[in-house]
């Protein structure tokens, strides 16, 4: 990035994203929910081909529910119980997770990120394929992004979701500081020579050996298989079957007989956090705002995630009626969830360690994890319910989301389409007043809460809980901005 003069030329846009992948093709779609003109642009010319299973975490399938995605997801997904996530030590889901949707979904990376970006083409948002960013140039009204053929794009603002190697992190010169790769992963899917039987005890006889290495049936003989690489390597290279091969005879003694793998792959342990996420009219999202190893599977979930907080912010600050400090919010709340996240995904990778230490902590959380708070409070972690934000005093439920409940004529969930504010009202005296632009209304005496009226923010987190309309009408402010009329 360098300076330059105010350019008179057109904003032909509100938000240009760089990426496609899950986090910019779910901003997109969050942007057209309140008619911000979004274009993105992808410098890949086809989406990927390689059929890579990801996990959708609880709070994802939350968001999936809000925007009314989840169905759709569950037709191409397999469900598994919410367990064995934290460091893949094997233990059972916690009792009474607090969600109506307690579960992990596996499904195939190209099919949810063709599901995104199809919710954001139909919500009206224009993406260009084999166009990569290759400079920006922001000034007081807006940033002119130049692309590799020469041609500029001009817009309000510019949302880097490109990536761990992020063009737009670079060209801001944000810094990504943490850990290089020391150690590499091989994950993939395929079929197997032996009898499952063989598989269960070779795979049980190495327990007692923590590392990256596992073999799970998926049925009819394929077997996601997970293996130490012998050196960290590329991740933008996949390896070969014969690499998994040698791998395999190296940690178990035998290859299995692998063979007709569906996808292969292969990532390291790299850690970065970026500095900060926002410099003037150019922000950082997902990948491109941070890196960790993959053990846990939140990184899909990360990025979808900072993409539902950001995109009704952006909107209000486009819209005209966001409140001064409120755009910087986002970095505020999304920043130390990553750092979270970078920390368990350290601490997990610790845990498979072969070396003496961690395999006696391993052993000793293992007992710890007996205890159904201990496995409730990393199952929370990881799967990101138990995020709260820090919205200043107030009950505990404030800051955090609140769980699909039963509300009159259906769902909570299915009021949170639109990206609106909701005031859910206990008494039947509230009101959003000014607001209702931003904010909708239900007055519902019958809704399953224990408290009198919840406000939530359009990513269902609570901003406020009460019964007084003076009170309410000061929060609304600080997250609705100036009342109309």
């Amino acid at each position: 990035m360098h300076a330059s003069q105010p350019t008179a030329a057109p904003l032909a846009y509100d938000v240009v994203i760089a990426g496609c992948g899950p986090t910019g093709a779910m901003l997109a779609a969050e942007l057209r929910l309140h008619d911000v003109r979004v274009l993105v642009l992808e410098r890949e010319t086809e989406p990927k081909s390689f059929v890579r299973i990801v996990g959708l975490h609880v709070r994802s399938l939350e968001l999936m529910a809000m925007r009314g995605l989840l169905e759709r997801v569950l037709q191409h997904g397999r469900q598994r119980p919410a367990a064995g996530f934290f460091a893949a030590i094997d233990k059972p889901a916690p009792k009474s997770l607090d969600s109506a949707h307690a579960y992990m979904v596996g499904i195939p990376q190209p099919v949810i990120e063709r599901l995104l970006e199809e919710h954001a083409l139909d919500l009206g948002a224009h993406v260009r394929r084999g166009h990569e960013v290759t400079g920006l140039d922001q000034d007081d009204e807006g940033v002119t992004v130049e692309l590799a053929d020469g041609e500029r794009v001009r817009a309000r603002y510019l949302v880097g979701c490109d990536g761990g190697r992020s063009t737009v992190r670079k060209l801001l010169g944000v810094g990504f500081p943490g850990e290089p790769s020391r150690n590499g992963t091989l994950m993939g899917e395929m079929e197997a020579g032996v009898p499952q039987e063989e598989i269960a005890a070779t795979v049980a006889g190495l327990r007692e050996k923590p590392q990256p290495f596992w073999l799970r049936p998926f049925g009819q003989g394929v077997y996601s298989v997970v293996v130490p690489a012998a050196e960290p390597g590329d991740r933008a290279e996949p390896p070969t079957l014969d690499e998994f091969r040698r791998q395999l005879r190296a940690v178990a003694g035998t290859d299995f007989g692998v063979h007709s793998p569906r996808w292969l792959s292969r990532f390291g342990d790299a850690t970065r956090l970026a500095e900060r996420y926002r410099a003037g009219r150019v922000l950082l999202a997902g990948d491109a705002a941070h890196i960790h190893p993959p053990i846990g599977g939140q990184g899909l979930n990360l990025g979808v995630q900072d993409a539902v907080n950001l995109g009704w912010k952006l909107a209000a600050q486009i819209r005209g009626w966001a409140p001064d400090p409120l755009l910087d919010t986002y970095q505020a709340e999304r920043r130390p969830v990553a750092a979270d996240v970078l920390d368990n995904t350290r601490a997990q990778t610790e845990l498979l360690s072969a070396e003496p230490g961690p395999r006696a902590v391993r052993r000793l959380l293992t007992e710890l994890m007996d205890f159904d708070e201990v496995n409730r409070h990393l199952i929370e972690k990881i799967t990101a319910i138990g995020v709260r934000y820090d919205f200043g005093a107030g009950p505990d439920l404030v800051g955090r989301r609140l769980r699909d409940i039963d509300v009159k004529h259906g769902r909570l969930y299915d009021l949170l389409r639109r990206g609106r504010g909701l005031l859910l009202d206990r008494t039947e005296r509230l009101t959003p007043g000014g607001w209702s632009d931003r904010v909708d209304h239900l007055a519902d005496p019958t809704a399953a809460l224990d408290v009198p009226c919840v406000l939530l923010r359009p990513d269902g987190h609570v901003a406020w809980i009460g019964d007084d309309q003076r009170d309410l009408d000061g929060h609304l402010s600080r997250w609705f901005g100036t009342p109309a009329g």
